[in-house]
């Protein structure tokens, strides 16, 4: 094991402190943490020494010039890991990353019950017309009970879009009520995503048969505009959209007019191509709509869980070890000679390499 000290870098955005706590019990380790307001000569003097950047994956949280881009990689040297602080890496560029022997990691796992009950809180609100009946029982009287007749979920199918660790999650819960899952994923086998609880369906079957489809895959190049306005219309007439993964995989310009022509029933959106979303953004119109801020996965349970095994990867990472959250796997030979440079030590050989 390394004898040097290492760099740890992070931005002042919300953070659990077990985070903090977790990398001050390591007497090698020196964690900065820079000011957005500071001025940006600050942070760059903290990043050019940095071994490790711990980077928001917020993408409107955080200023562009602190994303994880091929210019920065460049003006930092020594750096060696780059760990997005959620399950998603839409601040950082994993190609580069590689380019520059870079291994990027994430907390995927995390905070999976929080964000399958946030599902399946929009599914049941949207089903039951929950916020609808809250909305008009705070402006007016005289209405019927009926006017805001729901549908039960139990016996209907549910359409997952991405079975990992969320999505599994969702699965389970949904037997629950009793409920048909479909799951359409194209890195898995049809038999894992059996043992995950769900049959699988190629993507263009399970809009078809799904009531709702709920979508849990990460925002990549292959993913960006999937549902686009061909995707809703090959969905039921009257099916319900729900998503808890990125913005930009859905389109909303397209979202909107399904709603409007009362092809899609109902949509639950925890995520905005900008977020938050403009005041004014049409989707906030619908009664039909159920908005939230990302929020997920922001729970006090899921933040110092990711915030928890963020601190320990880091942690073994820097000790010599391979980051059980690799995303960029195929940067390891390079990496690894890296680490050897910079910090003067190998990084440990698993019995598999």
């Amino acid at each position: 094991m390394s004898t040097k000290r290492k760099n740890v870098v992070r931005f002042d955005l919300p953070l659990n402190p077990a985070f903090d706590q977790r990398l001050a019990r390591e007497s090698d380790i020196d964690l900065a943490v820079c000011a957005r307001a500071d001025p940006e000569a600050a942070g760059w003097a903290a990043l050019v020494r940095a071994h490790v950047y711990h980077v928001s994956a917020a993408k409107d949280e955080l200023p562009r010039r602190w994303f994880v881009s091929a210019e920065l990689l460049q003006r930092c040297p020594a750096l060696l890991c780059v760990s997005s602080a959620g399950a998603g890496y839409d601040t950082v560029d994993v190609a580069a990353c590689t380019k520059a022997g870079v291994a990027v990691v994430n907390q995927a796992g995390g905070n999976a019950n929080s964000v399958a009950e946030h599902a399946f809180g929009l599914m049941l609100a949207l089903s039951r017309r929950i916020i609808e009946c809250d909305r008009r029982l705070r402006r007016e009287q005289g209405f019927s009970r009926e006017d805001f007749m729901g549908h039960e979920i139990g016996g209907k199918v549910l359409g997952v879009i991405g079975i990992g660790h969320v999505g599994t999650r969702v699965a389970a819960l949904t037997h629950a009520f009793g409920m048909e899952v479909l799951a359409a994923d194209p890195y898995l086998t049809e038999e894992e995503i059996g043992r995950r609880g769900a049959t699988s369906v190629a993507l263009e079957d399970l809009l078809a048969r799904s009531d709702i489809v709920s979508l849990h895959c990460p925002r990549a190049q292959d993913t960006i505009g999937m549902i686009d306005a061909r995707a809703l219309r090959r969905m039921k007439r009257g099916a319900l959209f729900i998503t808890t993964a990125r913005g930009g995989i859905h389109d909303e310009a397209a979202l909107l007019e399904a709603l409007q022509s009362g092809h899609i029933g109902g949509a639950g959106l925890d995520v905005w191509d900008k977020e938050p979303p403009p005041l004014d953004h049409p989707l906030l119109k619908l009664d039909s709509v159920i908005a939230s801020f990302h929020t997920a996965g922001v729970t006090h349970e899921a933040r110092r869980n990711m915030a928890a095994i963020a601190a320990e990867q880091i942690v073994g990472t820097l000790k010599g070890g391979r980051p059980p959250r690799l995303i960029n796997p195929e940067v390891w030979p390079a990496y690894a000679a890296r680490f050897e440079t910079v910090l003067g030590a190998p990084v440990q050989v698993l019995d598999s390499e």
